[in-house]
């Protein structure tokens, strides 16, 4: 699918999130203001970026080998192959997938994540998920919602201060989904590494961007009144099901995957 993509202006002098998350992966896609930021996080951060999205990969894998078709990627990033659609449409070919994010380097990069398979398709819409209708009503004109639909928040709700209602968010997303839709959603934390908090913290700070880690207890209700699939929210390698149990590491993100009701 192609798409008339609007043009945004890349603010080199700031920070952001996904540009931070590309150079912890070892993207090239980033500003020395990128740079200096990830260059303050613990050395370990690199690490769990890495674990983080390998559990994306066994998650949507998963999913696609159930029978779920549609998927909708909010906070996509920077393009890192193999991206969301590479591995869902590698297992059923006419999947549709949905990207969104307000990064304008991801809208550049936007064709990238356009190239579908021929049976299936893709789409980009460059937003903020602070407006979740506006994602909603543009993710409509490829996603059948009266059909499942597998929504996906990875590595992106820490970024929302309580005051900008992270849980509320969530809700307005999943309500719009119809029953048998799942919800896969990562989160950092520092439960398993207190003594890395504050040099973490400092670092989003020091460039700007705010940083809400969350602990166990304060991840569980982004899954209320749905159903976690096992192994229930966990740490992100210990969540797997068809492969091999990753190797059991300490990690900064707590994960789940879990159905809708």
């Amino acid at each position: 699918m192609t798409a008339d993509l609007p043009q945004s202006r890349i603010d080199t002098g700031k920070p952001h999130p996904a540009r931070v998350y590309d150079w912890l992966l070892g993207g090239k896609d980033n500003y020395p203001v990128d740079q200096a930021v990830g260059e303050k996080l613990p050395a370990e951060a690199r690490a769990n970026a890495a674990r983080n999205r390998a559990f994306m990969h066994r998650a949507s894998a998963w999913l696609a080998h159930r029978g779920i078709g549609q998927f909708l990627d909010i906070g996509t990033g920077i393009p890192t192959a193999p991206n969301l659609h590479q591995v869902v449409q590698d297992i059923v070919p006419s999947a549709r997938v949905v990207y969104a994010d307000n990064d304008p380097i991801v809208l550049r990069h936007a064709e990238a994540l356009l190239i579908s398979s021929p049976e299936g398709a893709t789409d980009y819409i460059h937003a903020d998920v602070r407006k979740p209708e506006a994602i909603l009503e543009h993710a409509r004109e490829l996603l059948d919602f009266d059909r499942p639909v597998a929504l996906s928040l990875i590595a992106l709700m820490h970024f929302l201060p309580d005051d900008q209602d992270p849980y509320g968010i969530t809700r307005t997303l999943v309500d719009a989904l119809p029953r048998g839709s799942f919800l896969v959603l990562s989160h950092g934390t520092a439960d398993q590494h207190p003594e890395l908090r504050q040099e973490t913290e400092s670092a989003y700070r020091k460039g700007a961007i705010a940083l809400r880690m969350r602990t166990r207890a304060e991840v569980e209700p982004f899954f209320e009144g749905l159903d976690l699939v096992a192994p229930g929210l966990v740490t992100a390698t210990e969540w797997y099901q068809r492969e091999p149990a990753p190797e059991n590491e300490r990690s900064g993100f707590y994960v789940g995957v879990a159905r809708v009701r």
